[in-house]
Formats: structure tokens, sequence, C-alpha cells
């Protein structure tokens, strides 16, 4: 185990030092920055995902009752962007990567998007 002699820039930083310089798991896992969510917080995002689930099926059965169709697209693709990020940010950890990765897949969101409303407007309109 390695000894940190402090600096002045290192002197009130103490037990930093002495944790990252002696190969803590952090340090050597990269972790030290964000903590890791806990088990719970899983939970309550796969509730929220279940409740969301729901709602879109009782949106499929209440368009048939005579909700408008713009109303239920529109509801049904804020549920999926919702749903989308939910899943990215907490199961795939983009939350916690670098913001790269979030920006290929607010791209691929933005590209099937736009793919989904031409074939929509194609086949509703034309």
């Amino acid at each position: 185990m390695a000894t940190v002699t402090p600096t002045p820039d290192t002197a009130d930083r103490g037990t930093e030092v002495d944790q990252h310089a002696s190969g803590s798991a952090d340090a050597d896992h990269g972790t030290a920055g964000h903590s890791h969510p806990t088990d719970w917080l899983y939970v309550k995002v796969a509730i929220a995902l279940a409740l969301l689930t729901a709602f879109e099926v009782f949106t499929y059965f209440e368009s048939v009752h005579g909700w408008g169709d713009t109303a239920i697209i529109l509801m049904l693709v804020a549920m999926m962007v919702l749903k989308f990020f939910l899943v990215v940010a907490f199961f795939m950890h983009l939350k916690f990567d670098s913001p790269i990765f979030w920006r290929l897949f607010v791209f691929g969101l933005i590209l099937a998007m736009a793919v989904y409303m031409v074939m929509l407007t194609a086949f509703r309109f034309w």
C-alpha cells in the first residue's frame, strides 16, 4: 500500500487522496463519479413502465369508443417516447454513460419517429 504525502493542493482532501492512491475499487472501475441505483429504483421504473403499458392498452380500447384518432396517436407517441427514455436511461444504464451514447439513441428515436410519421401519413392520406 502506497503512502501519499499531502501536497499543498491535496492537503485538505486527505482520505480521498489515500483511497484513490491505494487503488480502491472505485478508482479501478471508474465508478467514483456516481453511485449505482438501488434495486428499489429499478422496481419503481418497472412499475411505471407497466402502468404506461396498461394505459396504452386502455387508449386502444377507448379509441373504439370515440376518442379522435389524432388524440390517440399523440398520446401513444408520447407514452412510447417516455417508455423509451425510461428503458434506455435505467435498464440500459445510459444515464450513467457518456453523453455520446445518449445522442446516438436520441438520433435513433428521431429517425424512427420520422419514418413512422412518413409511413403513417402515406397510408392515411394517399
